[in-house]
């Protein structure tokens, strides 16, 4: 089974899991393991492993409207070579220092494939969940999509330099803190924009209505895209890009794009039910763990 089938069948023993984090007592706490084969294409360096796998995690911190506080990493790898440690752990501190959080270690092991499992900690009273859009409230979304897909493609094209870069994103830590008074329902798009909205669906009990021609496109994707078609796959489909979906009241809209150092673009509507692109339905279709 995939990833979304196995926490169907986790639920009802776990019901306080299905949000990007737990929260216990005010602590926000989260989770993520990361493979070679599966999210480090060849030619990723080191330090992009450490700032994307440490990311991941503060972004599911960030989701939840918290101000991240720490991580760790636990790092895996069938030898333990002193460059590859070190870069390693700079990229993770370095991103923990972008969004003030600390890196505090972690622990090390002898794997056959290069493996991280990161965990990473956060702080709020009044936690943003994936339950709370409501119809009348507008949905939005961070910066731009797409940043993934072209990091994929610059690999492929062995531009590593370019992939390095695009691949090292922002977490939207500030952002999520700047959105805590404003938004409804918030989550990230580590899954892709399609996947991401019918998640926000499911838990809020509501519908969508976005137009594809709000779709903030990151500049990258124009530069590997084979058309339009595919510039649009790139941007709503793939995932990975750790923006922030969300919705606010509309009349909220003003405020909250103030709030925030990053652009805030409105995709649409909250509706009664169903997720649909122009009036069209929209393919639940992103990133899945574990197809299988």
């Amino acid at each position: 089974m995939d990833e979304r089938s196995a926490l169907r069948l986790l639920a009802a023993d776990l019901p306080d899991a299905g949000d990007d984090a737990a929260v216990v007592d005010g602590l926000v706490i989260t989770t993520d393991m990361l493979h070679d084969s599966t999210d480090f294409p060849a030619g990723t360096t080191r330090y992009t492993a450490g700032w994307r796998a440490v990311a991941a995690s503060l972004s599911d911190v960030a989701a939840m409207g918290a101000d991240a506080t720490a991580a760790v990493a636990a790092y895996g790898a069938p030898s333990l070579d002193e460059m590859e440690l070190r870069d390693f752990v700079t990229g993770a501190r370095e991103v923990c220092e972008s969004v003030g959080a600390d890196y505090v270690g972690g622990d090390l092991d002898i794997h056959d494939e290069f493996t991280v499992a990161t965990t990473a900690l956060g702080e709020t009273d009044t936690p943003l969940r994936r339950a709370g859009a409501s119809p009348g409230d507008v949905v939005c979304v961070t910066g731009a999509l797409g940043r993934s897909a072209a990091a994929l493609r610059a690999f492929e094209a062995d531009d590593d330099e370019r992939a390095n870069d695009l691949f090292r994103f922002a977490p939207r830590v500030g952002a999520g803190v700047a959105l805590r008074p404003y938004a409804t329902a918030m989550m990230d798009s580590s899954d892709g924009l399609a996947r991401s909205l019918h998640q926000l669906a499911e838990a809020s009990d509501c519908g969508f209505a976005v137009e594809w021609d709000r779709l903030p496109v990151h500049d990258a994707v124009t530069e590997y895209a084979a058309d339009a078609a595919d510039e649009r796959e790139m941007a709503a489909a793939f995932g990975e890009d750790f923006e922030l979906v969300f919705t606010l009241p509309a009349d909220a809209v003003g405020a909250a794009r103030s709030a925030l150092s990053v652009p805030l673009t409105v995709l649409g509507d909250v509706t009664d039910g169903g997720v649909v692109a122009d009036g069209d339905p929209l393919r639940d279709e992103g990133y899945t763990h574990a197809d299988d």
